[in-house]
């Protein structure tokens, strides 16, 4: 059977990966990221690889162009997976939050809660029909409360409280929600926020492919509800 998997944030870091490793699985791919380049470069690679991508560069906090992703995979015939990974940083150098401009925390909260949460309304039906898992990407930044990391952390804190919620929502429905913080990584969206010395120390975002093969391995409903931690000795997070 052909699955097919619906990955945000995808022309670089961890959403390139993630979408290569699906690839490699077999899954059809729809694809998207706000930098239109990018996106091609990660189309091309993986063509390779025999399946069919669809890639849509646009913004995930624009409903429109959420719809065209929904439509896109309602066109591929099913959606398995769907990987809320784009994500905001914020106001760079990152501001404490007693100093963050109001504007741009809501374009964090924008991307970082609410476009996950619309495009798990927009996908539902699809999700039902599968009985599909989402994927929402958090951080240690939700539960660490560092200086001038409040606007994205709290962005984040709000998506893995979103993520439990919906997993108790749509149990019966047979759709399956979890969130993983990755875990400190070598990305773009860390160089705007760390020095090159610290970034230097950092592994690139492949050391979390023991992770998702384990977790895409698993029923979904049995994984439902759970907060993971990719690079932990123990996936999931302790309470």
């Amino acid at each position: 059977m052909d699955r097919v998997a619906l990955i945000t944030g995808a022309s670089q870091g961890l959403g390139a990966v993630l979408a290569a490793f699906l690839g490699g699985q077999g899954y059809h791919l729809v694809i998207t990221a706000r930098r239109a380049d990018g996106l091609k470069a990660e189309t091309d690679r993986l063509a390779a690889l025999g399946i069919t991508v669809t890639a849509l560069p646009g913004d995930v906090a624009d409903p429109a162009h959420r719809a065209k992703l929904v439509e896109a995979a309602r066109g591929l015939g099913r959606l398995d997976v769907l990987v809320n990974n784009a994500s905001e940083l914020g106001p760079t150098p990152m501001p404490n939050l007693v100093d963050f401009d109001l504007e741009a925390l809501r374009r964090v909260l924008e991307v970082n809660l609410v476009a996950p949460i619309a495009l798990v309304q927009a996908a539902l039906p699809l999700l039902k029909d599968s009985g599909g898992l989402v994927i929402n990407i958090s951080s240690d930044a939700a539960l660490g409360g560092y200086e001038t990391w409040g606007g994205y952390g709290a962005s984040k804190a709000a998506l893995d409280l979103a993520s439990k919620t919906l997993a108790n929502e749509l149990e019966n429905d047979g759709v399956a929600v979890i969130s993983v913080d990755p875990g400190d990584m070598r990305t773009e969206m860390a160089r705007m926020a760390f020095s090159p010395e610290e970034m230097a120390e950092r592994p690139l975002p492949d050391i979390t492919l023991p992770f998702w093969a384990w977790a895409l391995g698993q029923e979904p409903m049995s994984i439902s509800g759970r907060r993971f931690q990719a690079q932990e000795d123990l996936w999931e997070a302790q309470s």
